[in-house]
């Protein structure tokens, strides 16, 4: 992939993931991620204007961070690194072992002595502000663009940073980074999305979503939104759907092979997310993907992408060929497609970075000024 190449295809290499092995430094990953220095700060946008119209005088983002920004002689930001999550998450998900162990740590790809690493909180998940701080049914109805403008706002005026080297993201983050490059295409030097597709979210993509906001919305003890305590019907069947919508067929085969064993794990899941989840805020979540669709500007991206799915992904399923189709309209693009294996999980192997470094590695160093 080099300056001006255009697309020809996708790279499809059977059994690679099985040879990909992760950073392997003097610590575990365990080791690693346990022991970055991680800085937590809030910042509050004042009077944020939502596409819906609505307003809030108050909008907190959460976000962390790991590493010093670095600067050119003229004043711009060069080492800056901006990682988005995935519905339901939060930056806290990419300090786990399996993301930070292999990339943050030294001599690893996204080093943190190297690298500003910027870890925000989008508006309705984690520590941000969302519906469940008090708002509940009244919080503005957010959508995708709404939190990339907030995002933005908090890279920009927050944190100082006035340029990113890399964008990148994993599932609604994933969707986010093209926006991104549409909307502020001067605004990286290169992007990674992984496990998405840049393209409105239609067929069954679309319906587990809907299955998901009607299932809440139609419970009586959701109550309009004002519940006083979580609707049980509606988080069961949000959850079953969440459980689906992730799975893979064969790390769920490896830890769940007898009858027992699989029922053990959809009660064990299904208690967990009972505990965790909020109605109101997986509702708002999974609704801001209504009117996303990135399509018709993806000829006018121009920066170094590469673009990461993998093929036992229930969201984003190969066989549709959406991926091979829109990749080709990219001017300077790769779309890697891993192969199902022991070192994929599905959906989720977007943050199982020892699965896709290599790109990541190959993007940086052909984006290189």
């Amino acid at each position: 992939m080099r300056v001006g190449m255009r697309l020809l295809g996708y790279v499809l290499a059977p059994g690679l993931v099985w040879f990909l092995a992760p950073w392997r430094g003097p610590q575990t990953p365990e080791e690693v991620a346990a022991g970055l220095q991680v800085k937590e700060s809030d910042y509050v946008v004042r009077n944020f204007h939502f596409q819906s119209g609505e307003t809030m005088s108050a909008l907190k983002l959460h976000y962390r961070t790991l590493g010093t920004p670095q600067r050119d002689g003229r004043g711009h930001t060069t080492n800056a690194v901006l990682i988005l999550h995935g519905t339901g998450g939060s930056g806290q998900g990419f300090l786990r072992p399996i993301f930070a162990g292999v990339l943050f740590g030294p001599g690893a790809i996204l080093d943190a002595s190297r690298y500003f690493l910027i870890l925000p909180d989008a508006i309705g998940h984690g520590k941000s502000s969302k519906p469940s701080d008090g708002m509940h049914a009244h919080f503005p109805e957010y959508d995708y663009d709404d939190m990339v403008e907030a995002d933005r706002e908090l890279v920009q005026k927050g944190l100082g940073v006035d340029h990113l080297r890399l964008v990148m993201g994993t599932s609604m983050g994933c969707m986010h980074s093209w926006v991104w490059a549409e909307r502020y295409p001067d605004d990286m030097d290169a992007l990674m999305p992984l496990a998405c597709l840049p393209v409105e979210i239609a067929g069954r993509n679309r319906m587990w979503r809907k299955l998901l906001i009607d299932g809440i919305r139609g419970d009586p003890e959701w109550k309009g939104g004002e519940y006083t305590r979580e609707p049980r019907a509606a988080l069961e069947l949000a959850s079953a759907m969440l459980l689906i919508a992730d799975s893979a067929p064969m790390p769920m085969q490896k830890s769940a092979p007898t009858r027992d064993a699989a029922d053990k794990y959809v009660e064990d899941y299904m208690a967990r997310a009972e505990r965790t989840l909020d109605a109101n805020d997986l509702l708002y979540a999974v609704n801001a993907s209504r009117n996303y669709d990135p399509s018709p500007g993806l000829d006018e991206i121009t920066i170094p992408v590469m673009w990461v799915n993998s093929a036992d992904d229930f969201i984003n399923p190969p066989e549709l060929g959406i991926a091979e189709r829109e990749a080709k309209r990219l001017k300077n693009g790769r779309f890697v497609l891993l192969p199902a294996s022991e070192g994929t999980y599905g959906h989720g192997t977007h943050t199982h970075a020892a699965a896709w470094q290599q790109y990541l590695r190959e993007l940086l160093d052909e984006s290189a000024h």
